[in-house]
């Protein structure tokens, strides 16, 4: 079991860190020419790494993303790579050291990205018709919780420190709602323990199975665990939902160039006519579509960030 308070802090000391450290240290060659605007240099990499973290658990999301990253290169002349990371936190570091250049990131993952390393969002997800969604949280159906406040006192499961549904809304809500002053005290004072499961289907399986009393995740997880757990809709319920959070993201560092950035998001467009293209990242990560985004759209999670950092106790 991990402390609420830890992982976050683990999380964002990290990322951190790696602030500090080389925008180049995957030693790949590269072109660059000079940034008039920010006085920096553009590069255009030999090589293009996009970076993934599965959102549900999977062991071949590699060969998943292998057709993706080969179209991509064809459209771009550049040989393009799909990478798998570990969690967020690891994808939001190599994109900051330039190891990954494209990110497959959440809504919060981005804003942290954003915060550290001026990472740049170009386009959003649409699943169902919309550019946003909820979290919602999970319980079983006979624990007897029936409302948020019932939580108290509970084991909460979460999937990764740096995910906007898993994570920061659900803890930003519940802090509003009964007047928490930090995030230690959320952990200390409100939930007994907590587990960071490392996928959303895993948080909701470990309420499944009485590992977790409650468990946060994008609405509604359960649908794909129907075929390994027939019964899940039936042993679990939801007893709540966030408001609505922006839409995951597909983000570039700033170093890239500005005509290859342009490519990128080009292609990634004409994908929404590619019906082979959408299947996969319908796969990946339950894409219907692929649409333009501005940073501005994600002003909503920069101002639950700020305001759940300002509440940390250090």
């Amino acid at each position: 079991m991990k402390k609420f308070l830890s992982i976050f802090l683990v999380a964002i000391l990290a990322i951190s860190l790696a602030a500090c450290g080389s925008n180049n240290s995957s030693g790949e060659n590269t072109n660059s020419n000079s940034d008039s605007a920010t006085g920096g240099e553009q590069i255009t990499p030999e090589k293009i790494v996009m970076g993934f973290v599965p959102s549900q658990e999977s062991d071949t999301i590699a060969d998943t993303v292998a057709p993706l990253a080969d179209r991509l290169g064809e459209e771009l002349g550049i040989e393009v790579e799909g990478r798998v990371m570990t969690d967020y936190t690891a994808l939001i570091e190599a994109m900051g050291s330039n190891e990954v250049h494209v990110g497959f990131i959440p809504a919060f993952g981005y804003v942290l990205a954003n915060e550290q390393y001026g990472a740049e969002v170009i386009l959003k997800s649409i699943r169902y018709g919309s550019g946003t969604y909820k979290a919602q949280y999970i319980v079983r159906a006979d624990s007897g919780i029936e409302s948020l406040a019932d939580l108290e006192g509970k084991i909460w499961a979460y999937p990764d420190a740096a995910s906007t549904s898993g994570f920061l809304f659900p803890a930003s809500q519940l802090m509003d709602e009964f007047d928490i002053a930090s995030a230690q005290d959320l952990q200390t004072t409100f939930f007994s323990d907590t587990v960071q499961s490392g996928a959303h289907d895993t948080a909701a399986i470990a309420v499944y199975e009485g590992d977790a009393d409650v468990a946060t995740t994008f609405e509604d997880v359960r649908t794909g665990l129907e075929e390994e757990y027939p019964d899940i809709m039936e042993k679990t319920k939801v007893i709540g939902y966030t408001e609505e959070i922006p839409n995951d993201t597909i983000s570039v560092t700033k170093e890239l160039d500005d005509e290859l950035v342009q490519k990128i998001k080009d292609t990634f467009l004409s994908f929404n006519e590619d019906e082979d293209m959408i299947k996969i990242m319908n796969e990946v990560y339950s894409w219907d579509e692929i649409s333009e985004a501005t940073d501005e759209e994600y002003k909503v999670v920069k101002e639950t960030y700020e305001k759940f950092k300002d509440s940390i106790s250090f």
